[in-house]
């Protein structure tokens, strides 16, 4: 199936969603939530774009807009440009202090007031990001608490949860850089806790926390020694290579 972005004609498989469609053609549309290993969550807004099918315009969050006939669409027409900077300013107001929100702003074009009276600043979004991968990882420590003004993400009821894993992933898929984590050579700190560090049984690397690398034996085999990605390669290579012997 063929859509036109932007005057530019782009293949796609029907169901496939919009913003991966304009991703692979090199179609830039900013975005905020969107994760490739998260999957689509539609909370910030940011990827909207008008559609245009059937000579009916309507704006759409392209992460979650799956395609289903053909259409065209605008990526910066006057009305996403109007309505994307709406959505840049009330997301400078919700974490003034994140500093990509201001700067996506600017490379679309759009002038946003850098709000800094909110008590304490913040750089969070309410995204969603990092609730979904403590989920996916099995952990669920973490989640959306309060409503209103006073919405957060945080362990239950603010205390060091015993069901973190210290994996950090939560850390590294924010895309506002606002859950704080310190790492040494030893131990990994994060929503109040510290975790220390195995290492690699072939090469000494610290490579997990012993409660993930726990998590993960259940899956894989509990007697292989915890190995690091390296390690675990040149490992699986001299099993094939034994498996060829003679």
């Amino acid at each position: 199936m063929i859509i036109i972005i932007d005057g530019r004609e782009c293949s796609c498989e029907r169901g496939e969603y919009l913003l991966q469609i304009a991703k692979r053609n090199g179609i830039n549309i900013p975005s905020l939530c969107y994760h490739e290993g998260l999957g689509a969550l539609g909370a910030c807004r940011v990827c909207i774009v008008e559609v245009i099918s059937k000579g009916k315009s309507t704006v759409v969050s392209s992460c979650i807009y799956p395609v289903e006939s053909e259409i065209e669409v605008l990526t910066a027409s006057e009305t996403i440009k109007e309505q994307r900077g709406i959505i840049f300013a009330l997301l400078a107001r919700l974490a003034p202090d994140a500093k990509i929100i201001q700067q996506m702003a600017s490379f679309a074009g759009v002038d946003i007031p850098r709000f800094s009276d909110k008590e304490g600043g913040s750089t969070c979004i309410l995204c969603g990001r990092c609730t979904t991968a403590c989920d996916l990882v099995g952990a669920g420590a973490i989640a959306k608490v309060n409503r209103g003004t006073t919405k957060d993400i945080s362990t239950p009821y603010g205390q060091p949860s015993l069901e973190c894993i210290g994996c950090a992933g939560c850390a590294h898929v924010c895309p506002t850089d606002s859950i704080a984590y310190t790492e040494s050579e030893t131990t990994v700190s994060i929503w109040e806790r510290t975790f220390d560090l195995q290492r690699c049984a072939c090469c000494g690397k610290p490579i997990s926390t012993d409660e993930l690398i726990a998590v993960t034996a259940q899956k894989d085999s509990a007697d292989e020694p915890a190995l690091c990605l390296e390690c675990r390669k040149l490992a699986v290579a001299d099993k094939l290579c034994q498996g060829f012997k003679l």
